[in-house]
């Protein structure tokens, strides 16, 4: 059955072209020589991506392919502007990271609701002759061309926000727990895997305050190498502002368990291993007490450890204080989670600076055969000019 959840499409974009600008002459029957009055292009549509906390998956872009913005209107006579060209949104869920699909090179992050990121420029509009009268040329007969369209292809990664991301293997109880404490209703099952899709859930807390906790789908050793389902979901721990590792109560050794999770996360990630973690031993309801205190002396002593059962509710509200207690102290709930998950490409901005480090004299500027080729192409000559 196919999933509802899509977090991976690539689009084709492209912008308008500007319009051209009009090379008109002025005609009247009471006005002579009445001189250039062509009027500018229009700019062409630009690309914009958008965010929007309605979508919280890529599915509606799952059959749209391609986002073409239109062109801007040619300028006319009496110095009339052509129409601008329409400008095209894409909404994208909180969490959406950009790619070139071509280079691979990190492009923009949407993170906010609301947040608008220019994507494309449209081709600016061709000036106009009225713009090219002088003393000594009263009459150009030539205009701008518009500025061509821009074509990219983008590649849209969905990496889910949260504030609390849930870590463990298969039928660790990971679903169980966003159901007990959220209003979120996951599937659950007694096999491996039962979870396909991460699900998100807002956990109510005192004094109406609330958290978001988000359902990883199960990792199984070796997912960091491309093992089971986690590495396709690996990157949606990236943006959590705290990790709730999660291991069973009855499973054969919790401390191997946890550390086995925690190597998976380290050879995705390195920079994972710096949030702040919490170890949650579930099903303790199939365990007694004398038992739970002899596991306690094994576990972990680096990080905070709690038993808990999703059935009985065992400890499921000291579970909340310390999720709150941990995500008040951050001076940013998603600060960390959107920090460690970006990675931006630097080469534009060292081929920029060494172009600035050149030292040209501002006053000279030195054109290759290309560059000519462009300047000359920058103007419509349908008449040579009056000299």
């Amino acid at each position: 059955m196919e999933t509802n959840f899509i977090d991976y499409v690539k689009i084709v974009c492209r912008s308008g072209k500007g319009g051209r600008g009009s090379m008109h002459m002025h005609r009247a029957k009471y006005v002579p020589n009445g001189g250039p009055d062509g009027g500018d292009g229009g700019r062409g549509g630009h690309i914009y991506l958008r965010g929007n906390r309605n979508y919280w998956t890529l599915l509606h872009l799952r059959y749209e392919r391609h986002v073409f913005a239109s062109h801007g209107g040619n300028g006319g006579k009496s110095r009339s502007h052509g129409a601008d060209g329409e400008d095209r949104y894409i909404d994208v869920p909180c969490g959406t990271v950009v790619y070139d699909a071509e280079t691979g090179k990190y492009i923009c992050d949407v993170t906010t609701d609301g947040q608008v990121v220019l994507l494309l420029q449209g081709g600016r509009g061709g000036l106009g002759n009225w713009n090219f009268r002088t003393s000594t040329n009263q009459a150009p007969r030539y205009a701008q061309p518009g500025e061509p369209m821009r074509e990219q292809t983008i590649i849209l990664e969905l990496k889910m926000l949260a504030d609390v991301g849930l870590v463990g293997f298969p039928n660790a109880g990971k679903s169980t727990l966003v159901n007990a404490i959220s209003s979120a209703h996951p599937k659950i099952a007694g096999y491996p895997f039962t979870t396909l899709e991460p699900s998100v859930g807002v956990v109510s807390y005192r004094d109406n305050r609330s958290f978001v906790i988000a359902d990883i789908p199960g990792i199984i050793e070796g997912a960091s190498e491309g093992r089971g389902l986690g590495l396709r979901f690996l990157r949606h721990i990236e943006r959590n502002a705290l990790l709730l590792f999660m291991v069973p109560a009855d499973t054969t050794d919790i401390r191997h368990d946890y550390e086995v999770l925690l190597r998976e996360l380290e050879n995705y990630n390195p920079d994972l291993l710096c949030k702040q973690r919490i170890l949650a031993v579930t099903k303790a309801d199939l365990i007694d007490d004398e038992l739970q205190q002899l596991l306690s002396a094994e576990l972990p002593t680096d990080l905070p450890v709690i038993f808990i059962s999703s059935v009985t509710n065992y400890n499921l509200v000291q579970l909340k204080d310390l999720l709150w207690q941990h995500l008040s102290a951050m001076p940013d709930l998603h600060h960390e989670a959107i920090a460690s998950a970006v990675h931006r490409d630097k080469t534009l901005d060292f081929l920029q600076s060494e172009l600035e480090d050149e030292g040209q004299d501002d006053d000279i500027i030195i054109l290759d055969d290309d560059e000519i080729e462009d300047v000359e192409e920058d103007f419509d000559f349908e008449d040579e000019a009056e000299e």
